[in-house]
């Protein structure tokens, strides 16, 4: 099959990264806006095929819009009736991928484009009307403040997002690096919402992480891939490359928590290490047309290959991971992935304006479309509890024995990780949760007083945070190295 080079900078966009000033390559498709794909080529879009009387079709709106500018109580904006007008022609899509953007918001991330990679560094999407984490980055401040997939973003800063679109929400978390937001979350779990303060830092932009890992006397390559930018597949070569000068006896590819980007970077990888039998991804138009994307790679790889997904890999992270799946028989270890499976386009409309609108589907190499069903490991792993615990809270009281709250259960999750055992994870304060949490402080020189104020809380999330980044404490990825090691 022969792609155009252009084909390639199409983007699988989740929504939008809340770091490189909002946007990490998830507005426009193409270079060019105005461009669309068929048959692995990139034409200008065409116009619309339905014909529009405006005498008729729109008679009802003119109207509408006549009444309302000319005899409404108080003087209105015409404008921002013409756009309420194109906002809920989109709204009635009910598709939370597409998004009418005013010239003001698009102008603001179209700038970000040129800006540093400041923000708080997770990628966000629309979720059943809630702005909702899709997965923060590795090393990123979303991840040091404890956000973590699925987790829906309520207020920001004390004020309720109720109402604003997803952009509008992105702008006011981002900030300059240094600066502070507070984001009041809602999980899964947890019956209240939970304050949030994220330091806005830099965004590194470097994507693949490779290392070798010994045995049973085999060498276990690892590369892990955080995002899907520009520079993804050369990387993702060149570090494969390294590792293979090394004889690795197996790979494993990590993209968990990766949120993807653009497809150009995973159909590059995916041309180094899937075979030409099948295609690794297919693009589907409305009318049911599909564009295969297949490798010129003749053979396997000589070695064996596992992918590492969860809840937070989406998108071209979801492409990689099927191809791997379906195309190159390879396993998948860890859990279920997010589940996106539509593609975007961002077409300006002339006057600074622009519609960010669904225009194709994407299918595994079977044909299956994943959108909210995600991708399934072959082997399913979970993390250790403390993987999954929530920030503690602690407002104006300590928590301190005879107290039986969630916050009480979080700590003891935390606890119990750490090797400071509770003798329980209900949520009761007993006399052993006070002897952890005295034996805690102890063990990190804070005053042993057996209550959890808000330095012990911060110094145990710093720890348990400290102790998932330890790949000895990595369950899937230990799972994965060990099948290929096998």
């Amino acid at each position: 099959m022969n792609v155009n080079k252009k084909m390639l900078a199409l983007l699988i966009v989740l929504s939008l990264l809340v770091g490189a000033g909002g946007m990490y390559g998830s507005m426009a498709l193409f270079g060019n806006d105005s461009k669309y794909v068929q048959n692995g080529e990139v034409n200008d879009l065409p116009k619309t095929a339905t014909k529009v009387d405006n005498d008729e079709e729109f008679a009802k709106l003119q109207k509408t819009y006549e009444i309302i500018s000319s005899r409404y109580v108080e003087d209105v904006d015409r404008d921002k009736l013409l756009e309420g007008a194109i906002q809920g022609m989109v709204k009635t899509l009910k598709d939370p991928y597409s998004v009418y953007m005013d010239e003001e918001t698009a102008s603001q991330f179209s700038q970000s484009l040129d800006s540093s990679f400041e923000g708080i560094g997770a990628e966000v999407s629309m979720v059943d009307g809630k702005v909702t984490i899709v997965a923060p980055f590795k090393d990123s401040p979303a991840e040091k403040a404890g956000l973590k997939p699925n987790d829906q973003i309520i207020t920001i800063d004390g004020k309720s997002v109720e109402g604003l679109d997803l952009y509008k929400a992105v702008l006011k978390i981002r900030g300059e690096k240094g600066s502070v937001v507070t984001l009041g979350v809602k999980r899964t779990g947890v019956n209240d919402v939970m304050p949030v303060k994220v330091t806005r830092d830099e965004i590194p932009i470097e994507t693949v992480y490779s290392d070798i890992e010994e045995v049973k006397g085999k060498k276990i390559g690892v590369l892990e891939i955080t995002s899907f930018s520009e520079k993804t597949g050369a990387d993702f070569k060149k570090q494969l490359t390294e590792l293979e000068k090394e004889k690795i006896d197996g790979l494993v590819i990590d993209v968990r928590g990766n949120p993807g980007g653009y497809l150009e970077a995973v159909d590059s990888i995916l041309r180094q290490i899937i075979p030409e039998k099948k295609p690794f991804v297919q693009i589907e138009d409305r009318k049911g047309n599909k564009e295969r994307y297949v490798s010129t790679l003749k053979e396997k790889k000589d070695y064996p290959i596992i992918g590492l997904i969860d809840k937070g890999s989406a998108s071209a992270s979801e492409i990689l991971a099927a191809a791997l799946k379906e195309a190159g028989n390879y396993d998948l270890v860890g859990e279920k992935s997010f589940g996106k499976g539509t593609v975007q386009q961002s077409i300006d409309l002339g006057d600074g304006s622009n519609i960010k609108l669904t225009l194709f589907k994407w299918l595994t190499p079977d044909g299956n479309w994943i959108h909210k069903k995600g991708v399934k490991p072959t082997f399913e792993v979970k993390q250790p509890d403390y993987f999954y615990t929530n920030p503690i809270t602690v407002e104006k009281k300590a928590l301190e024995f005879d107290m039986n709250n969630e916050q009480v259960k979080n700590a003891q999750v935390m606890l119990n990780g750490l090797g400071f055992q509770t003798g329980r994870e209900d949520g009761y304060f007993d006399e052993k949760t006070q002897a952890a949490v005295t034996a805690f402080q102890r063990a990190n020189n804070l005053p042993a007083t057996g209550k959890v104020d808000t330095k012990t809380a911060g110094k145990m999330e710093s720890k348990v945070i400290d102790s998932i980044r330890d790949d000895k404490n990595d369950v899937q990825r230990k799972t994965a190295i060990e099948l290929l090691a096998k």
